[in-house]
């Protein structure tokens, strides 16, 4: 029986990898795109990523993370030798789809990803009010539980009213510092 020919059209596929490696592995395909005269299959390559704030080291830093550890999304018509070229690419494991057929990301979903990588702000939820009880998760204050006080959105402030020394004592921490009770 012959080999079956391998043709989807062109959409985003994800393919896993080897965590760690997502951005090696996305700028290796794109190289081997370009030295197997693929560039008409092989489009784009992502490695989805978002800015989120982190507290480190008691300071607030805009750090960029992976939406996705372990996969990359490509754009792609899947052929017999495109599918090769990706799958046999270091690092790569696998096509996410039946067996050796990937499937395509749904378009809705990839929609939203890339929405999600463009958005240049910061995602910052923060469903904290006055008077939530809320208990300090990092910095010099860690540990103490007490009521939120007063909220400062703009900055990502709160002001907190703790018990130290069995007084009570307002601190300001930043809300990424807190969880709720």
């Amino acid at each position: 029986m012959p080999k079956q020919k391998l043709y989807l059209g062109r959409a985003w596929y994800a393919i896993h990898t080897v965590i760690g490696f997502e951005d090696i592995v996305a700028e290796s395909i794109m190289k081997r795109a370009e030295a197997f005269d693929m560039k008409d299959k092989i489009f784009n390559v992502l490695v989805p990523k978002e800015k989120v704030w982190e507290v480190r080291g008691g300071k607030r830093e805009l750090v960029e993370k992976k939406l996705y550890p372990g996969y990359v999304f490509i754009d792609m018509i899947v052929t017999d030798d495109s599918w090769y070229l990706v799958r046999n690419t270091p690092k790569v494991t696998g096509f996410i789809g039946a067996g050796t057929t990937p499937l395509p990301v749904d378009p809705k979903e990839m929609e939203e990803i890339l929405k999600r990588v463009k958005s240049e702000e910061a995602p910052v939820e923060m469903d904290i009010k006055v008077n939530d009880l809320v208990e300090i998760t990092q910095g010099v204050f860690k540990g103490l539980q007490g009521k939120v006080v007063e909220v400062d959105r703009e900055k990502g402030r709160l002001k907190v009213v703790v018990s130290i020394f069995n007084r009570e004592t307002p601190v300001e921490v930043d809300f990424l510092q807190v969880k709720k009770l």
